[in-house]
């Protein structure tokens, strides 16, 4: 009777320690998601031919970096006309493929996302290289704040 009051007793203690961990997996398995959800929405936007749409993945804010072949940008706006002048036209903004290779939530709130983008262009000749994304949950919201592609 004593080892059972002592087992139940035990258990007890570990029941909202095991809980926190079970909610914790829960939430990181939501975020995954929800990443992975904003990164189809902006291939979809891309593939559509909408910049302006594909963006809303990025923090709408002066901090945002972006790191590319000419150096960094800071700044949502700056980011969206680069883009808007480097893929003009349907032509160059091609058909875009996202592979991801990694993807970790280095906390509740930070994201580290490694992949590889493909741009199939007929007209002007395919495009291709690796990415980094740092992600921030900001009032409950994931966004880009930091891309560097090559």
């Amino acid at each position: 009777m004593k080892q059972l009051l002592v087992v139940v007793s035990l258990s007890l203690f570990a029941l909202p320690a095991l809980s926190q961990q079970v909610a914790q997996k829960i939430a990181a398995n939501h975020d995954r998601r929800t990443i992975l959800e904003i990164l189809k929405r902006q291939t979809d936007d891309w593939n559509a031919g909408r910049v302006d749409k594909f963006m809303v993945g990025y923090w709408n804010s002066d901090s945002l970096t972006f790191v590319g072949k000419v150096g960094i940008t800071y700044g949502y706006q700056a980011t969206l006309a680069n883009y808007q002048k480097r893929y003009p036209d349907r032509a160059s903004m091609g058909t875009l493929k996202f592979d991801i290779l990694q993807l970790d939530l280095l906390t509740p709130n930070i994201a580290y996302v490694i992949g590889r983008f493909h741009l199939t262009r007929p007209e002007i000749g395919n495009a291709e290289g690796h990415f980094t994304l740092l992600w921030r949950k900001i009032k409950n919201r994931w966004v880009i704040v930091s891309d560097h592609s090559s």
